[in-house]
């Protein structure tokens, strides 16, 4: 049976002499990984479709084993996240946590959006670090985790200094202090940040400048909520942490006098 889907390669890899299995997240039907019979030869109808990172629309022929990838059409190519090793480490990062989050077998919408909306951000010049913490925040319900941002995660308050307590499992006002000797204290600014982060849809989004300590604050809770408690560590954050400690590797950045509001 033949199914044409919107997807996204989220992986990509050789197999034989000429062939790919892709890995697609799809409007439609999910994540689904597929056969690109010839796809590495350079002549391939396939060869440019079947790229990591390629948004299009995808014809493939699926009985009950692995599916077959008939034909493909471009809907965005992603061009500068392909020549641009920051943009391609970033959205690495993304496919990624897609991929290690997503099950096979059952349509995902809300995850396409994030990835969507994602990869696309990107590829129209967006800090690509805070589109990746955009993705961290949206994707953790994927992971049984479900902070509670919008009041104390205790006593329910809306008002006071707030604090995030990995404990609580979300936001602590200060009259909830005393209940985690280990709270990491919030600016109203950052607290503002972690909800937009987790509550707003990436495409709503105008140009968002933030300070860089301002992104590696809120990096590294959500960071600590995937490694230390669900005990998940991607192969591609370790890349941009190299690429970040070669600067010598990245284009010339100024340095953000003020987060937006």
């Amino acid at each position: 049976m033949l199914h044409k889907w919107e997807g996204i390669v989220i992986k990509s890899r050789a197999y034989g002499e000429s062939n790919k299995i892709v890995t697609l997240l799809t409007r439609e039907a999910g994540k689904v990984t597929v056969m690109a019979r010839g796809a590495k030869k350079p002549t391939s109808r396939l060869a440019g479709i079947t790229q990591t990172f390629m948004h299009g629309m995808f014809v493939c022929q699926r009985t009950s084993g692995m599916g077959t990838l008939q034909q493909g059409e471009h809907l965005n190519s992603m061009r500068h996240v392909l020549t641009d090793i920051t943009l391609t480490a970033y959205a690495s990062y993304i496919v990624e946590i897609i991929d290690r989050l997503v099950e096979e077998g059952k349509p995902e919408p809300y995850a396409f959006d994030v990835l969507q909306q994602a990869l696309n951000a990107i590829e129209e010049g967006y800090d690509p670090e805070a589109i990746t913490l955009f993705v961290d925040w949206k994707m953790l319900p994927f992971t049984g985790v479900q902070p509670i941002l919008h009041a104390c995660a205790q006593c329910g308050a809306v008002d006071g200094e707030f604090a995030f307590s990995f404990s609580q499992g979300g936001f602590l006002c200060h009259r909830c202090f005393h209940l985690d000797p280990y709270i990491i204290r919030l600016t109203p600014t950052q607290l503002k940040l972690i909800r937009m982060f987790y509550m707003v849809p990436i495409e709503q989004l105008g140009k968002l400048e933030l300070k860089r300590e301002t992104k590696r604050f809120i990096k590294k809770i959500v960071t600590t909520i995937y490694e230390e408690q669900t005990g998940i560590r991607l192969k591609s954050r370790t890349f941009i942490e190299q690429l970040e400690r070669t600067p010598e590797l990245l284009p010339r950045k100024t340095e953000k006098k003020e987060d937006s509001e």
